[in-house]
């Protein structure tokens, strides 16, 4: 009897700067990735799953063509590339913060250009060229634009005009003495499927769970759960001048009189939320992490 063949969904992750975020948001998704040095190919805990690690600037165009049937990349690589991919969704989160990135133009801190309308007849260093020229066609401006290899910052001083160049922060650009004078695109991480393996139900169930869990983990990295314990007669007047607790759940301890009360909250107004809980005559206020919200 012919044996059934395994189902396997081609997963491409990004490899370089943007790897260990992503592994680390898969983690929390309940994926555990990892690389050996015995072999090319990460491990997954999930016999139904391979991974691939690719640069991010390549992602899209590997899904597009159906190498891989999903990847996490850059919005900026998919526009780059002008893959036909089908987006599943948006997870804001990069190798440094949880700020998305932005291409930028930059210049030398005393250069003559003010605004894309000066960048007339000069020459722009950018791995991003595809962009940087839909840029230029935009404002109806003619430049040169080459493409660079890496070290953008530097060749903003001795050898280009400008440079396009991808920023976070803008932290590195303020120390290579360079000033941003124009946002071309901001980018923040997709997962992004192959069309023909949308529509294959088995493989779309799979990148919707999958999309499901991310998502998840990735909300609750800004919260964190909370737990206490308060005299009855004080809930109704601690809910009404605490807004951050809305929608708890409330119930009856064992000790008659009291309740206990459990929510979700952001971690930033907890330092300022529980001094006033404590005023409010509540008791046995824990705090604890959260690996998931799924709404």
């Amino acid at each position: 009897m012919k044996s059934k063949k395994k189902k396997i969904l081609k997963f491409g992750l990004p490899k370089g700067s943007l790897q260990e975020a992503t592994f680390q948001k898969l983690a929390k998704a309940g994926f555990n990735v990892s690389v050996s040095s015995r072999s090319y190919l990460p491990y997954v805990d999930d016999e139904e799953m391979e991974i691939r690690l690719i640069r991010a600037q390549e992602v899209s165009r590997y899904v597009e063509h159906g190498y891989l049937d999903c990847g996490i990349t850059g919005h900026d690589w998919v526009i780059e590339n002008g893959s036909k991919v089908h987006e599943v969704g948006e997870f804001l989160f990069s190798k440094a913060t949880r700020q998305a990135a932005r291409w930028v133009l930059a210049v030398p801190e005393a250069s003559s250009i003010k605004s894309v309308k000066d960048l007339e007849g000069k020459t722009i260093a950018t791995e991003v060229v595809n962009i940087t020229k839909k840029y230029l066609r935009k404002h109806k401006v003619k430049a040169d634009v080459e493409f660079s290899w890496g070290a953008t910052e530097v060749k903003a001083h001795e050898l280009v005009d400008a440079i396009v160049e991808i920023t976070e922060t803008g932290s590195s650009l303020r120390a290579n003495k360079l000033r941003i004078v124009d946002t071309l695109l901001i980018s923040t991480p997709r997962l992004i499927v192959n069309k023909e393996s949308w529509i294959d139900s088995w493989k779309k169930e799979k990148i919707e769970t999958l999309a499901m869990l991310l998502r998840g983990a990735l909300d609750a990295e800004a919260k964190v759960g909370l737990k206490l314990n308060i005299p009855e007669k004080n809930l109704a007047k601690l809910l009404q001048s605490l807004p951050a607790l809305r929608n708890p759940t409330v119930s009856s301890l064992a000790m008659e009189g009291w309740v206990a009360v459990e929510t979700v909250i952001d971690e930033h107004v907890v330092r300022e939320i529980i001094p006033r809980l404590k005023s409010a005559g509540a008791e046995g206020i824990i705090e604890y992490p959260l690996n998931k919200i799924v709404y």
